[in-house]
């Protein structure tokens, strides 16, 4: 999978970690992941999937948190989380919201196998252990799985972690952590910050 990596998500790994901080943090990522995903669902259908998808996401940064303590480097924690999303969204049908083509699923599973058999995450059960927050129900849409359109997904990364970073450049399995990171610099720290 392709994603980002900034200066801010190392800075947030540290946050989310840390007493008072931690929990804003959170707070404000799973929002702006609600955000993100709410404007690619189809049209009619984000506020009827916010919910789940707030509760959702709360719950990924437990395996986020759980990953980085496994030993993943920050991009390959944070794909993990991704993925996690992708499975869901897939058992919803909710192609349009998709990173990745819907047949890449085998193989993006496959690359955590071992993460994710020993935290009881499969594809049709996408947070495996990792239910600290009740995720509600939501609607499906089937019938998008019969062929599926993927306007905002990036296919052929399925084989390793590809970062886009700040300057346009990718590079596989992400960037070192800079040494001077400030977790004050993550979002949700300073309200006034913008994502």
């Amino acid at each position: 999978m392709k994603i980002r990596q900034n200066v801010r998500h190392f800075a947030a790994k540290q946050a989310l970690t840390l007493p008072v901080v931690g929990p804003r943090v959170r707070e404000r990522l799973v929002g702006l992941h609600v955000d993100v995903f709410g404007e690619k669902a189809a049209e009619g259908r984000r506020e009827e999937r916010e919910p789940r998808m707030e509760a959702f996401f709360d719950n990924t940064f437990d395996t986020y948190v759980a990953a980085l303590e496994a030993g993943s480097p920050e991009a390959e924690a944070r794909e993990i989380t991704h993925i996690q999303a992708n499975f869901d969204f897939y058992n919803h049908g909710w192609t349009e919201m998709m990173e990745f083509p819907a047949d890449e699923l085998g193989e993006h599973y496959g690359r955590y196998r071992d993460f994710f058999e020993a935290h009881e995450i499969t594809i049709a059960d996408p947070l495996g252990e990792f239910r600290r927050v009740a995720v509600p129900a939501a609607p499906s849409t089937p019938e998008r799985l019969d062929e599926p359109e993927h306007p905002y997904a990036e296919g052929g990364f399925a084989d390793d972690v590809y970062v886009e970073t700040a300057d346009g450049e990718v590079v596989v399995g992400g960037q070192s952590e800079p040494a001077d990171v400030d977790p004050s610099d993550a979002p949700g720290v300073d309200d006034d910050v913008s994502a």
